[in-house]
C-alpha cells in the first residue's frame, strides 16, 4: 500500500515539476512515510527524480543558452562540480544534524518558491549580474542543489534573468542545468547505503510518467493554482517537520 501511495504521489510530483516545480515537497515526506529518515529520503529523492529531470531538460535543450562569455558548456562544468561538492557535504553531514536542518531547508525552499511565484516581478532585476558573477552564483546554487535542492530552480531562474536572459530562455536553461547539476550528485549517491532502490525505482517510474503528462498539459492547467498548492504543501510540511524535529 505504501508503494502504491508513493507511485501515485510521484506521478503528481512529476507533473507538478513539469508544470510549475516543487514536486520534491511531495516526494520527501512520502518517502519518509515509507520508513526512511530525512537523510535517506533526501538521497533517494535526488536519485529517483533524476530521470524525469533529464527528460524535461532534453525536451527544451534547444532553447538553453549561456550568459555572454559564460557559455552553456562552462555552466555545465560549474554545475557538475558544485553538485558533486554538495553531495559530498550531505554524506558527511551527521544524520542527527541533517534531521534538524531539514525543517529550515524546507522553510527556506518554500519561501523561495512563494517569492518566485507571486512576489518577484519578471524583469525587475534583469541585467545586473555579470557573466563572472552569474558563474559564481551558479556554483553556489549547484552546491546547494547537490546538498538539498528544494527551490534551486527558482534560484537559477533569478540568477540567469539578472544576468540578462529572458525568462523563457532562463527557464529552459534552468531545466537543462538541473539535470546536469544532479548528475554528479546522483553518481555519488549511487554508492550510498542510504539509497533505497525499491522506493527510488517506484518514484522514478511515477515521476517520469507524470513529467511526460505534465509536459502535454502545460498549456491547459492554471499554473497559479498549482503554485498555490505547492506553497500550501510546503508550509504544512514545514510545520510538521518542526513539530517532529529532534
Amino acid at each position: 500500500m505504501a508503494y502504491l501511495l508513493l507511485f501515485a504521489v510521484a506521478i503528481w510530483a512529476g507533473a507538478q515539476n513539469a508544470l510549475a516545480g516543487g514536486g520534491s515537497f511531495l516526494i520527501l515526506p512520502t518517502l519518509m512515510f515509507t520508513g526512511m529518515d530525512a537523510l535517506a529520503a533526501n538521497i533517494t529523492s535526488c536519485v529517483a527524480l533524476f530521470p524525469a529531470q533529464v527528460a524535461t531538460g532534453w525536451t527544451g535543450r534547444s532553447h538553453a543558452r549561456g550568459v555572454g562569455a559564460l557559455t552553456l558548456a562552462w555552466l555545465f562544468v560549474i554545475c557538475i562540480i558544485g553538485g558533486a561538492i554538495g553531495a559530498v557535504i550531505l554524506l558527511e553531514t551527521p544524520r542527527g544534524l541533517f534531521a534538524r536542518l531539514v525543517p529550515w531547508l524546507v522553510l527556506f525552499a518554500t519561501g523561495l518558491f512563494a517569492w518566485g511565484s507571486f512576489f518577484r516581478k519578471p524583469g525587475e532585476a534583469d541585467g545586473h549580474l555579470s557573466p563572472a558573477g552569474a558563474g559564481f552564483i551558479q556554483f553556489l546554487i549547484a552546491t546547494y542543489g547537490g546538498y538539498f535542492g528544494g527551490g534551486a530552480g527558482f534560484l537559477m531562474v533569478a540568477a540567469l534573468t539578472m544576468a540578462g536572459q529572458a525568462v523563457r530562455i532562463a527557464s529552459a536553461t534552468k531545466n537543462v542545468l538541473a539535470g546536469v547539476m544532479n548528475a554528479s550528485a546522483v553518481v555519488i549517491f549511487l554508492f550510498s547505503p542510504d539509497l533505497h532502490w525499491e522506493q527510488a525505482l517506484v518514484t522514478a517510474a511515477g515521476a517520469t510518467i507524470g513529467g511526460v503528462g505534465g509536459a502535454h498539459l502545460i498549456h491547459r492547467i492554471d499554473e497559479k493554482i498549482l503554485r498555490i498548492f505547492i506553497v500550501v504543501i510546503g508550509s504544512l510540511l514545514t510545520v510538521g517537520l518542526f513539530l517532529k524535529a529532534p
